[in-house]
Formats: structure tokens, C-alpha cells, sequence
């Protein structure tokens, strides 16, 4: 299992928010570049990147920070407003090795789809859930969706990574929603990335277990409640507490 450490940008600058909410936001750098080769340098192959400007309005906000962080040598995945084939190209051409659809999978899932045929394991959806309920635009309007049920058609319709975050937990270093990683690690075919919430290295062990693809941390490492270079030996190598 690959550990994703995140870097969720806001103006340039390395934020991390409490369940989705822009209000309550702590800003822990103005070089997200030195934050991204701070976690290299503690062993980390792969970035989760997060343009909360681009989710939240639905511009393109900060790509050429983005586009410093993937010349980085590290798997840089982004999401945050992406809802169209050019801004999909536009990273990939950067250097991203992986895009994540939010708010237009939901709302056009013809073109999540589309675009997964064309880009392949290039395209990834990033299902968003309160109560169980798919949360899009920025985590601000909950759908009547079932998160499960949609997961389910993602693979049908060709979308094989999915990185699902419980907003409940997210940013809020009371544990993740195991529970709902174990009943996506049954769904066939679908390779899953935890988000939210995740928080101690028995979760990391959980989650390995389960076989999911990726666990994503953030606030927990920000905070230093998880120390990345173990997580890291945890969940991509196996090692025992």
C-alpha cells in the first residue's frame, strides 16, 4: 500500500482545513515545494496534491505550483476543480501522473468515463461522502448519491482509482472510518486510496490489510501525530509495530 502524503494548496500555501471547511484553516508553508521534498526525503514516492481554490470556485488557481511539484521526483496526483479534457491535459503535460475528477464525475459521469478511456489509470474520481451521502463543490452541497452505489458504477463505467474521504473525519485527528474501506476493498476491480481522518499506525496496518492501493495523510503528519518515514516502512513495506 502506497502512502500518499498531501498537500492541500490555498493561495499558494500549504493548508490544511478541519471537514472541508474553509473557515477553519491552518496554513503550515509558503513553499509547498520544500514541503514536497521534506517528504521525499523521508522516503515518500508519492504526492496527493489538493488546489482548494480549484474546488472551490473552479479555476485553474494554482497550477504553476502544482506544475513546481511535479517536476519533483515524485507519483504527483491532483485534484481540486478539475472539470474539463483541456485542464486534464494541461497537468498531465506538467508532469501529473495522475488527475483526480471530483464534482464533474458526479454531475457527468459520460465524462468521467470518456476521459478514463482515453487517459487510462491517468484518470482517477474522488468521491467525497457525508453520512454516506457524495459531497461536491468543494464539500459544500451533499447529493442524495449513495457513496457505494456510485463507487460501484465508476468501475462499471470504466474508472478503475477511486480516493473516497469521509468529510466527517477529514482534518480532525480523531481516527478514519475503517468501516467503509473494508466494504470498498470488496467492490471487484476497484483500486481504493483512503482520505480523512487517518490518524495512528494501527490504522495504516488496517488499511494494508484490507489491500487497498493508498492511504493519504495530512493533517497528521502536519501535527506530527504520524511520523512519515514509519508510516511509510508500515504501509509499503510491511513492518510490524
Amino acid at each position: 500500500m502506497y502512502i500518499y502524503p498531501a498537500i492541500d494548496l490555498r493561495d499558494g500555501k500549504v493548508v490544511r482545513l478541519t471537514k472541508g471547511d474553509y473557515d477553519q484553516m491552518e496554513v503550515y508553508s509558503s513553499d509547498p515545494a520544500e514541503i514536497a521534498r521534506s517528504f521525499r526525503n523521508a522516503g515518500a514516492t508519492h504526492l496527493h496534491v489538493v488546489d482548494l481554490d480549484g474546488a472551490k470556485d473552479g479555476k485553474l488557481c494554482n497550477y504553476d505550483v502544482i506544475s513546481k511539484l511535479a517536476a519533483e521526483d515524485l507519483f504527483v496526483e491532483v485534484g481540486g476543480g478539475i472539470r474539463d479534457e483541456s485542464r486534464i491535459k494541461a497537468y498531465l503535460d506538467a508532469g501529473v501522473k495522475r488527475v483526480i475528477l471530483g464534482s464533474a464525475a458526479i454531475e457527468n459521469p459520460g465524462f468521467a468515463s470518456d476521459m478514463a478511456a482515453i487517459y487510462g489509470d491517468a484518470i482517477a474520481v474522488g468521491v467525497d461522502a457525508s453520512d454516506g451521502k457524495v459531497a461536491i463543490h468543494g464539500w459544500k452541497t451533499v447529493t442524495d448519491v449513495d457513496s457505494l452505489d456510485f463507487c460501484q458504477k465508476l468501475v462499471e463505467n470504466g474508472v478503475s482509482t477511486v480516493i473516497y474521504t469521509d468529510i466527517s473525519k477529514d482534518g480532525t485527528l480523531s481516527g478514519t472510518n475503517l468501516e467503509i474501506y473494508r466494504k470498498l476493498s470488496a467492490i471487484e476491480g476497484l483500486s481504493v486510496i483512503a482520505s480523512g481522518g487517518i490518524t495512528f499506525e494501527h490504522e495504516i496496518v488496517a488499511l494494508r490489510e484490507m489491500n487497498l492501493h493508498g492511504a493519504i495523510l495530512g493533517k497528521a503528519l502536519y501535527t506530527g501525530r504520524l511520523d512519515l518515514s514509519r508510516a511509510i516502512a508500515i504501509g509499503e513495506r510491511g513492518e510490524v509495530l
